[in-house]
């Protein structure tokens, strides 16, 4: 059987209003995060690395050791050694 005009309206109701209160909730976690960078680099953390050392957090060891090979890799590449 098909779903009605007035059932289909309310779901389509439904699913926009939770995705509005998911929307509003990520903004404010957000707005959280840039917070703490802000409390962060006013302690006089650099951002941009605390940025990039979180990239890395985020990863999986192997993904890490992948990741860092590479970098080393195109940087002797260019000749900027370490």
């Amino acid at each position: 059987m098909a779903a009605t005009p007035n059932f289909a309206k309310a779901k389509l109701k439904s699913f926009v209003e939770r995705i509005e209160k998911l929307e509003e909730e990520k903004k404010a976690i957000s707005d959280d995060i840039r917070e703490v960078y802000a409390e962060a680099k006013g302690e006089g953390f650099d951002v941009k690395a605390l940025r990039a050392v979180i990239r890395m957090y985020r990863q999986d060891a192997d993904q890490r050791r992948e990741h860092e090979a590479l970098v080393d890799l195109y940087r002797d590449a260019l000749g900027m050694g370490g």
